[in-house]
C-alpha cells in the first residue's frame, strides 16, 4: 500500500472501521491511483472519467491534456468523439419507435431499404442485436454494416432524418449541450465546439519504454446509426439517469435492451450485457484509431462508470468487440473498487506479485478469486498487445499466462475467444514456425480452438486464428480448412477476414 493510500486508511481508523464511508473513500482513492496508472500505461494523452450512484457523482475528473501542443487541459467541456456508443442513442430510438407502434422488432429489416439484398428472415431485431449474421438470431457476430441500416428502419418509420430524430428526442429534451453529431470541420468551428485532439500512439522506445509524444491523429468526421455521436462524461452521466428514470423509454422496453438477445449471447439490443461474479453488467464502448469510450452500468448496485480518452488504447487493447468487458482493465478497476471491495487487490501484477498468488488465493472466496483470475487474463491481452511498443511487455504476457494455468489449470473451462487471440498474437509476434514439436501454449490454443469451433463453426476469428496459426506452422493443409469455412459461411457480409481467407485460398490453389 502506498503513503497516500495507508494516510486515507489510518485517518478513517480514527473514525473507526465502522464508518459506512470508509469502504468509498479507500475504493475512491486506489480508483484515482490506477486510472493514473493505467494512463500511463497505455500513453493515453487526456481523459475524462465520471463515477455515478444515483443521482450522486461519486467521482469525476479530467486528466492530461485535450491538446498537448497549446497544452490545453482536459475539462468538463472537453468533448470526445464516442464512437459506437452512437448505437445506445440508435437503439433508444428504435425503442420510441416501438412504444408508438410505428414498427415492430419483428419486421423484416428489407422492409426498409429498396435495394437491400437480404431475405426476409433477418427481422429489425437482429440487426439492434448483432445476430443477423449465419442463422438470425443464433450467434453474435458485431456487424457495423448492418446495425448502419437502421438509420433506414428510423428515418422511414419516424417521416424524419436519423440526425432529427437524435436531437429531437435524445439531445435537446435532456440538454445535452455538448452533445452533437458531428459532420464535419466546419460544424465544429460554427458551433464553437471544444473538441479533444486526436492522438496514436507513437514514438520509439529507448530502454524498452516509449518516452517521446504521441503521434497526431485525426478525427472521423460523419455520423450513422453505428457511429459518429461526440460528447462528454458529464452528458453522458446525465442520458444515463435518463435511462435509470425510464424517462426515454418504458421499462419494459429498457429490459429488452439490457438483457441478452439470446441465451449465452453477450448482447441486448443496442448495448453489451453480461453476468460477472453475479453482478449483470450492461455496457457499451467506442473505438475509432485515435478515441475511445466506456460506458458502463452495474444496475443491481445503482453504479455507472463512464470514461473517454483521445486515443484508442482505452478500448482496443481489451479487444471490447468480442464482448467481454472484464477484459478492460479500466472497467476492473472501477468493479474492483467501487463493487467487489477488493481495493487491497493490485491491479497490475508484477513479477514479485505474482510470487504471491499462491498465498493471495488462500484468503479470496472462491467467487472473488474469480476476479483475479480474470485480472490475469486482461493484463496478458494487454501486455501482449503493448508489446507492440515494448518487447518486454511480451515476456510479461507470457509470465503471466504461465502463472494463470499454473494456478487456474481448468482452462478449458473458462477459456474463451479473447484468451485464445492471446496465445495467437504470442504466437504471431514470435513468429515461432516449428512443424515436429507444438509448444505447451500451442497445445492450449488449439483446444480452444477446436472447442469453440464446435459451439460455433462460422465463428470468423476462431477460423482465422486456427487458419492463420497453421500457416505460419506451413501446414497448408489445416490451414485450407479454416479459411474455407470463413468463405463458405452463408449470410456474412464480407469484411478483412473473408477478404484474407479469400486471397489465400486463390494463391495457394494456383500453386498447386
Amino acid at each position: 500500500m502506498n503513503k497516500f493510500l495507508s494516510t486515507i486508511v489510518a485517518l478513517l481508523s480514527v473514525v473507526g472501521c465502522s464508518s459506512p464511508d470508509r469502504t468509498d473513500i479507500v475504493g475512491k482513492a486506489r480508483f484515482s491511483e490506477e486510472l493514473l496508472e493505467l494512463k500511463a500505461y497505455f500513453q493515453i494523452p487526456g481523459m475524462g472519467v465520471l463515477v455515478r450512484k444515483g443521482d450522486q457523482t461519486l467521482y469525476e475528473d479530467y486528466l492530461g491534456m485535450a491538446d498537448i501542443d497549446v497544452q490545453i487541459p482536459m475539462d468538463s467541456l472537453t468533448t470526445i468523439q464516442m464512437a459506437s456508443l452512437t448505437k445506445i442513442f440508435s437503439a433508444l430510438v428504435i425503442m420510441q419507435l416501438v412504444e408508438e407502434g410505428k414498427i415492430s422488432l419483428d419486421e423484416p429489416l428489407g422492409n426498409y431499404s429498396e435495394n437491400l439484398a437480404i431475405g426476409d428472415s433477418i427481422k429489425i431485431k437482429h440487426a439492434l442485436s448483432h445476430t443477423s449474421q449465419g442463422v438470425p438470431g443464433r450467434h453474435f457476430y458485431y456487424n457495423n454494416y448492418r446495425f448502419m441500416l437502421l438509420g433506414n428502419v428510423i428515418e422511414k418509420a419516424s417521416g424524419k432524418d436519423f440526425r432529427t430524430n437524435i436531437y429531437e428526442r435524445i439531445i435537446d429534451p435532456l440538454k445535452l449541450e455538448n452533445t452533437y453529431l458531428l459532420k464535419d470541420s466546419l460544424q465544429i468551428a460554427m458551433e464553437k465546439r471544444k473538441v479533444a485532439q486526436p492522438y496514436f500512439l507513437g514514438g520509439e522506445p529507448e530502454g524498452g519504454y516509449m518516452v517521446k509524444e504521441p503521434n497526431p491523429g485525426y478525427i472521423d468526421y460523419g455520423y450513422s446509426t453505428a457511429a459518429g455521436i461526440s460528447s462528454t462524461v458529464r452528458d453522458l452521466s446525465k442520458l444515463s439517469g435518463a435511462m435509470d428514470k425510464n424517462a426515454l423509454i418504458s421499462d419494459a422496453s429498457k429490459n429488452k435492451m439490457f438483457n441478452p438477445f439470446g441465451p449465452g449471447l453477450p448482447y441486448g439490443l443496442g448495448v453489451f450485457t453480461q453476468e460477472f461474479m453475479n453482478e449483470k453488467l450492461v455496457w457499451g464502448y467506442g473505438q475509432y484509431d485515435c478515441y475511445s469510450s466506456l460506458f458502463l452500468k452495474v444496475p443491481k448496485q445503482d453504479l455507472t462508470l463512464i470514461i473517454a480518452a483521445n486515443n484508442n488504447l482505452m478500448s482496443d487493447p481489451a479487444r471490447l468487440i468480442d464482448g467481454d468487458v472484464t477484459y478492460s482493465l479500466f472497467a476492473l478497476s472501477f468493479l474492483k473498487n467501487f463493487v467487489f471491495g477488493l481495493e487491497e487487490e493490485p491491479l497490475f501484477e508484477n513479477r514479485t506479485s505474482l510470487e504471491t498468488l499462491e498465498h493471495r488465493l488462500h484468503r479470496l472466496t472462491n467467487n472473488k478469486s474469480e476476479f483475479l483470475r480474470k485480472k490475469l487474463m486482461a493484463q496478458s491481452l494487454a501486455a501482449t498487445f503493448m508489446s507492440r511498443f515494448n518487447d518486454r511487455e511480451g515476456t510479461m504476457s507470457k509470465q503471466i499466462l504461465n502463472t494463470l494455468f499454473n494456478h487456474f489449470p481448468d482452462y478449458k473451462d473458462y477459456g474463451d475467444l479473447l484468451l485464445m487471440r492471446n496465445l495467437y498474437m504470442l504466437k504471431f509476434m514470435d513468429d515461432i514456425r516449428e512443424k515436429e514439436e507444438f509448444t505447451d501454449f500451442d497445445h492450449k490454443f488449439t483446444d480452444l480452438g477446436e472447442l469453440l469451433l464446435e459451439g460455433d463453426e462460422n465463428n470468423p476469428y476462431a477460423n482465422y486464428y486456427m487458419a492463420h496459426f497453421f500457416q505460419m506452422k506451413e501446414l497448408h493443409d489445416r490451414s485450407f480448412i479454416y479459411y474455407k469455412n470463413i468463405v463458405e459461411a452463408k449470410n456474412f457480409s464480407p469484411w478483412w477476414y473473408t477478404k484474407e481467407a479469400q486471397r489465400w485460398i486463390s494463391e495457394n490453389t494456383s500453386k498447386n
